[in-house]
């Protein structure tokens, strides 16, 4: 089969697209010929040789993909040959079939092309884990996500908002910034000449905060909780090391996580199975009658891979950039 390739770390141009051997679908998994996958910021870093697969992943890019699936193994139920898909991954999704286990399997929503249906189960997925089933985001709580532009927030804003949260985003244009409030944040903050906690706190401040950025916001998140605030960390784009003022949390009975989901387990407590199964039942009602829809920002040959890197590094994009699989 063909699959993207890395020829040494580096930048978008070490990558390539040609012959790998296939994967093997064991026990417990399915076998899916991908449609499409969605480029994520892991991809960057595990491009960069800055962060690599959990032990027994695949190599290749690509947290997520949709597709159809073409072999069930052993001790696999519910599923059958044929059936349209999408999947979180630990990897592999570049490439033009991937071994899946069968509890990170989601059925193409319907109503939602199957290509397009890639740019749902990394965002999904994260945003319930960790703002719902982490945080307990609750209705008339204030929610602030960070690059409410990006695939991750502009999910995490229609969720909220659905939740019914009072939504504060930020994002670095006005034209990222219209779409925040398209989607349902009821604040958007442009980062580049506000600042975010000076905001978030003249209303009373965040009940929950999702972070990208690490240590460059950690002291401004912090001073922007609420009383009983969350702060939930997931990426580290503004660097991993920085202080924080203990006494500043202890004031406002506040707590910091830090998680990630590539790293969890298929199964048992907290795995990834677990937050599969509440995704497609807490949310993919709402993706079915389009309360809830994926934003795509264009779509690219599978072969372009560098190309949609260099989007992403450049932060050019708003919403997902698909990467499809062509003849």
């Amino acid at each position: 089969m063909r699959a993207v390739t890395i020829s040494e770390p580096g930048g978008p141009e070490v990558l390539g697209w040609g012959e790998v051997p296939d994967p093997v679908c064991g026990p417990g998994e399915v076998l899916v010929d991908v449609v499409a996958s969605a480029v994520n910021r892991a991809d960057l870093l595990q491009r960069a040789g800055k962060y690599p697969p959990p032990k027994g992943a695949s190599e290749i890019l690509g947290l997520e993909c949709s597709g159809v699936v073409s072999e069930v193994g052993e001790g696999v139920t519910g599923w059958s040959v044929g059936d349209e898909v999408c999947a979180l991954l630990s990897g592999g999704g570049y490439a033009e079939r991937v071994a899946v286990p069968a509890g990170q399997l989601l059925p193409r929503p319907a109503g939602v092309e199957l290509a397009t249906a890639a740019a749902l189960p990394e965002v999904v997925c994260t945003v319930w884990s960790n703002v719902f089933m982490l945080a307990g985001l609750r209705r008339g709580e204030r929610f602030l996500v960070h690059g409410g532009a990006g695939g991750i927030g502009t999910m995490a804003i229609q969720l909220a908002d659905r939740a019914g949260a009072r939504v504060f985003a930020t994002a670095g244009s006005p034209a990222k910034l219209d779409l925040c409030r398209e989607l349902g944040a009821d604040v958007a903050v442009n980062y580049r000449d506000e600042d975010f906690a000076e905001v978030v706190k003249a209303e009373g401040g965040a009940h929950v905060v999702l972070d990208n950025m690490g240590a460059k916001y950690l002291a401004r998140n912090v001073d922007a909780l609420a009383v009983g605030g969350r702060l939930v960390i997931i990426g580290m784009q503004g660097g991993t090391r920085t202080e924080i003022d203990l006494a500043r949390l202890f004031a406002k009975r506040a707590s910091v996580h830090t998680t990630t989901l590539r790293s969890r387990p298929a199964t048992g407590p907290g795995g990834k199975a677990e937050i599969v199964a509440a995704v497609r039942h807490d949310v993919w009602p709402d993706v079915e009658r389009g309360a809830v829809r994926p934003i795509v920002d264009r779509r690219l040959p599978m072969s372009r891979a560098a190309e949609a890197h260099e989007l992403l590094e450049a932060s050019a994009h708003a919403g997902k950039v698909l990467l499809l699989i062509q003849g």
